[in-house]
């Protein structure tokens, strides 16, 4: 038995960077959450940063079954 490091190695890689950019997009949602209760308390309006944490849920969403369509197909 043979293995393709190179190929092994390029998946680990795209892997790792996938990881990392879905838990960043995921803590800015949070982050836009944040913002909201923080601005409510002070009586402004945040709606960007509610569009902008809903939008990175969706994305992140998007990602997700986009990795699961990958697998089951």
């Amino acid at each position: 038995m043979k293995i393709d490091w190179a190929a092994l190695g390029s998946v680990f890689g795209v892997s790792l960077v996938v990881t990392v950019a879905l838990v960043a997009l995921f803590t800015l949602g949070i982050m836009g959450l944040s913002r909201r209760e923080r601005a409510t308390a002070q009586g402004d309006s945040a709606a960007l940063a509610v569009t902008g944490a809903y939008v990175c849920f969706a994305a992140c969403a998007a990602a997700v079954a986009y990795g699961i369509s990958l697998i089951v197909a």
